[in-house]
This record gives C-alpha cells, structure tokens and sequence, in this order.
C-alpha cells in the first residue's frame, strides 16, 4: 500500500523533473517519477523533436531508464503535467507491458493529486504478452 506522502514525493519528484523537459514546440512540459517493486526511483521528461514523430513522452523515458537498469516490475508512476493530464495510449501500452496492477498518479503543476488508477484502468483489454501464441 502506497501512503499519501509517499504519493505526494512521487508527485513532488516529477514535477521537479518537469522542468527539465525540452518542449520547444508545444511548451506542454511533463514529469513522470516511477518507482519500481524494488523501491528504486526513476524519472523522466518529455523530449521534443523538430521531426515530431520522434518525440518521447516523459513516462516512456523513466520506464526505458528503468529498463535499461534491469528493472521490469513496476508499483506506481506520478506523472505531472500544467492541467493533471493523462498518459498517451502510447505510454498506456508500454506500461502495460510491465504490469496491469502499476499505480498511475496523475497531478497538474501545483502537485495536486487530480486523478489515480491503475493501468488496467487507464487501459481496458490491454494487449499484453500473454496474448501472444508461442
């Protein structure tokens, strides 16, 4: 079980995160903070690109930092935007990947919790490995 403070961090970690993002185009700086079962904290920001499909969202690049550190069971994200936005279906379906029952927090810039649930939540009918035939 996750504790109001311990929510309130994560919040207070990607927002701090969120200003380093580069947004250069769209001026939407987010912050994603995910914390891993093993207790381990990773964040990441949004990064533009004048060729706009090569654009990475915030909560793709803390999952892919986790990743690369060997990390692959995730509890909870945060992630901070200016109106409490919601992930992409992008970032829905590689959160999926690791896990239906990860905690997603979703604050605005003042780090007010606006919005939780969990990824199987956010995304219904999720396509995960075990759709695959082997």
């Amino acid at each position: 079980m996750i504790t109001k403070a311990e929510k309130q961090s994560l919040i207070d970690l990607a927002n701090e995160a969120r200003r380093r993002a580069y947004v250069p185009y769209s001026h939407y700086p987010v912050g994603a903070a995910l914390r891993t079962k093993s207790g381990k904290l990773y964040t990441g920001v949004n990064v533009e690109n004048a060729a706009y499909p090569q654009t990475m969202c915030a909560e793709r690049v803390a999952i892919f930092k986790a990743v690369s550190e060997g990390e692959t069971e995730f509890e909870v994200i945060s992630v901070v935007t200016k109106n409490g936005g919601s992930p992409c279906g992008g970032c829905r379906q590689v959160l999926a990947e690791f896990g239906l029952n990860t905690i997603v927090l979703m604050a605005n810039e003042d780090g007010k919790l606006v919005k939780e649930m969990t990824v199987s939540e956010l995304l219904p009918e999720a396509f995960t490995p075990k759709h695959l035939i082997k």
